[in-house]
């Protein structure tokens, strides 16, 4: 079967190929810049500023270690969900300077930080991308991380 566009002119910058594309362009988000779509650095980093909160707590109130990290890991939910509905990110989303938005706008809502939080305790969905750059956990339910 004949392509329509030779491959060279498909890459090519300004015929919208992938020289042309950023993360988060297919939703509509800026290149840079506020509202622009996280990397993949600072959601770490904010990953670990939020796994860290919970071990404190965990350690304070005498949970840490127990039962498999299991304790740890309620905590930690809990932190994401709580943070989600009321500031628009964890607390490590905070500290690095990045919110979690629904694709349509509006308010999070306590049903998607809910789910969101169930998906990325499972780990393998966080790991999963879709082919707009999205992890799967914020697929799922309509969010996307973006800058302050």
């Amino acid at each position: 079967m004949a392509r329509s566009t030779p491959p060279s002119a498909a890459a090519a910058p300004g015929t919208g190929g992938p020289a042309d594309s950023w993360p988060g362009k297919v939703l509509g988000l800026p290149e840079s810049g506020p509202r622009s779509m996280s990397g993949i650095v600072r959601r770490i980093v904010a990953l670990v500023i939020d796994w860290a909160l919970a071990s404190l707590i965990s350690l304070v109130i005498g949970t840490y270690g127990a039962a498999g990290n299991f304790a740890t890991l309620g905590i930690f939910a809990v932190l994401q969900v709580v943070f989600i509905a009321l500031l628009s990110g964890s607390f490590g989303h905070v500290c690095v300077g990045l919110r979690v938005v629904p694709i349509r706008g509006g308010y999070v809502g306590v049903w998607r930080p809910v789910v969101r939080t169930v998906l990325l305790c499972l780990a393998v969905p966080a790991l999963i991308h879709a082919k707009d750059g999205r992890p799967l956990h914020d697929a799922a339910v309509g969010t996307v991380l973006v800058r302050r």
